[in-house]
């Protein structure tokens, strides 16, 4: 139904080591002179928050600290950093951390400028315009929130993980500087890790662009597969499958972390513009109902659901194999499609991934549930290349428990 495709990231990147230490100049040339710095406690404790705070101070710009940050943040988290940014009326954000901080600070940038509630802006495309100044630095190497344009969040009364989706969100500027991810805990490395290639690995076997069952006409976050979403794909597949392992087994090499880095800023720019597929409409309620990690989640359900998705896919699937590092020399291209999912499996196996769904907590009673609330998730399985029906989803998670 589509005939034209767009591309969208952050208003600028600033890549590199020690890029961090510009953030005071980048706030302000954004005339974000007083803002609210999100991050967690555990970064205020290691110091990462203290280099970002001198710089903004030096820059003359003043600066609030918000620590509340948690991993897989609740509505009710969104809401007490919105109370504290009503509180200082800051003229920007700065978001310092994993995913998790960067969605905090996405969502009260949101209600700061357009007023209203969080729940208000929950869905596809209800942000009415630009939100003000939001600068993103990543000290994981995961979500590529830094250059997206949601905020994932968990309805806790409701088991699920929510969204609000807008291309509004995309930050203002994202500094990329692989030195913050030197800290970074192995799991968490592992966990974002696998994210970030679920996230390539999605937006690159997506619907294409031009089957992309939303009308042109029709204002759509996703768009299905175009030629700059394959480009920074397959860069970020082959990034990280060559790259995770030593991350996770040397963290203090650098070259490994900023490639890393890199993979996942790219992987991040594949899907916010592309979408994801089943994997993550998968993991929403999963994550929802056993407070999983997001990464592991999905790194557990990646090779199932790319083992249902082979048969639409075969010859993108081949070639994924080739990025992720294997000799697909004197393999038919359904041998080499098939070896991509085993290569994924053994990655998962050399991260620590956990392989069933029953060691995150998952029981068999919670099938049917979990996949209707999946069937539910309609914006991300419309992205998925092969059609799935609720049945198929309920396949998946018990070959998965």
């Amino acid at each position: 139904m589509r005939q034209t495709w767009t591309f969208y990231s952050s208003g600028q990147i600033l890549f590199g080591p020690g890029a961090a230490l510009q953030v005071g100049a980048v706030a302000k040339k954004l005339k974000a002179l007083r803002v609210l710095l999100v991050t967690d406690k555990n970064l205020r404790k290691n110091g990462l928050v203290d280099d970002v705070v001198a710089s903004l101070t030096q820059a003359n710009v003043v600066v609030e600290i918000f620590d509340g940050g948690a991993a897989e943040p609740s509505i009710e988290i969104a809401q007490q950093c919105l109370d504290a940014a009503v509180a200082f009326q800051p003229t920007g954000l700065v978001a310092l951390g994993g995913g998790s901080n960067m969605d905090l600070a996405k969502a009260c940038a949101t209600v700061l400028t357009h007023g209203g509630t969080i729940r208000d802006y929950l869905g596809e495309e209800r942000v009415p315009g630009p939100i003000m100044p939001l600068i993103c630095l990543p000290t994981t190497s995961g979500t590529g929130s830094e250059v997206t344009g949601a905020s994932i969040l968990l309805d806790v009364a409701n088991q699920v993980k929510v969204a609000i989706i807008s291309n509004y969100l995309r930050p203002a500027a994202a500094i990329v500087d692989p030195k913050l991810t030197l800290s970074c805990p192995k799991k968490v490395t592992a966990d974002s890790g696998i994210d970030a290639l679920t996230h390539a690995i999605e937006a690159y076997t997506a619907i294409e662009n031009s089957d992309f069952p939303v009308p042109v006409t029709e204002v759509a976050s996703n768009q299905g597969r175009n030629p700059m979403g394959d480009l920074v794909a397959e860069r970020a597949i082959e990034l990280i499958g060559a790259n995770l392992v030593r991350a996770i087994e040397q963290p203090s090499d650098l070259a490994a972390r900023e490639a890393m880095s890199l993979g996942a800023m790219l992987a991040g720019l594949a899907f916010s513009n592309v979408g994801v597929a089943i994997v993550h409409a998968l993991e929403y309620p999963v994550g929802g109902a056993v407070h999983c990690s997001h990464g592991e989640g999905n790194g557990l359900l990646l090779p199932h659901c790319m083992r249902f998705n082979l048969p639409a896919r075969v010859a993108k699937f081949a070639r994924i194999a080739q990025l992720l590092g294997v000799d697909t020399t004197g393999l038919t291209q359904q041998q080499a499609a098939e070896r991509s999912i085993a290569i994924v499996e053994r990655l998962n196996q050399a991260i620590g991934i956990r392989p069933r769904l029953g060691d995150l907590g998952v029981t068999a009673d919670m099938i049917p549930t979990l996949a209707e609330k999946t069937f539910a998730i309609k914006r991300i399985l419309r992205v998925n290349p092969r059609p799935v029906t609720q049945a198929d989803l309920q396949g998946i998670l018990e070959a998965a428990l």
